[in-house]
């Protein structure tokens, strides 16, 4: 199973990645266009929305890789119980937090297509498709918090963290 999550992640970051390349063709196409005198259509919103995507779609490999700002100059001195604590509640504040913001992610692409919003670019986009991105990897993260919470419950290393330990080895 946990297999299947590391792919899970790594699927995540991978649809980051290309969504960052599909930035680039789109800027390329549209620079190579120029020169030659034709335009791409709504090149500008595609790699506006390419670019939140690959903004959500990584949270979770981010996440999971322990690639996201922790401060642990407090923590680091910490050991047993208060640093279980003090993980177990951050953690259930994050996916309070993750749960919030995936709901509304949500929500947001729900409204959008119950009120037929369009992209006001040359080519009328529904934006209820550019904002599935969004609300696939705000539930990404969720999944991931969800992952880590259950970890430190049964008293397991956090994925972040093993990664974390891994940094700071290299370091010294």
């Amino acid at each position: 199973m946990s297999s299947l999550r590391d792919r899970f992640y790594l699927a995540s970051g991978y649809a980051s990645g290309f969504c960052i390349a599909l930035i680039m063709v789109v800027i390329l196409a549209q620079i190579v266009g120029r020169m030659f005198g034709f335009i791409i259509p709504s090149a500008e919103d595609v790699s506006g929305y390419a670019l939140a995507a690959a903004t959500f779609f990584g949270l979770a490999y981010t996440f999971h890789e322990g690639g996201h700002i922790r401060v642990t100059l407090v923590i680091q001195k910490w050991s047993g119980r208060p640093r279980y604590f003090q993980e177990l509640s951050v953690l259930i504040f994050g996916f309070g937090l993750a749960s919030y913001m995936t709901f509304y992610s949500w929500h947001m692409v729900w409204e959008s297509y119950i009120f037929g919003e369009v992209s006001h670019g040359y080519i009328p986009i529904p934006l209820w498709i550019p904002q599935i991105p969004v609300g696939l990897g705000m539930l990404a993260l969720n999944i991931a918090i969800l992952d880590d919470l259950i970890a430190i419950i049964r008293k397991r290393t956090p994925s972040y963290q093993q990664h974390e330990n891994e940094i700071n080895l290299e370091d010294v």
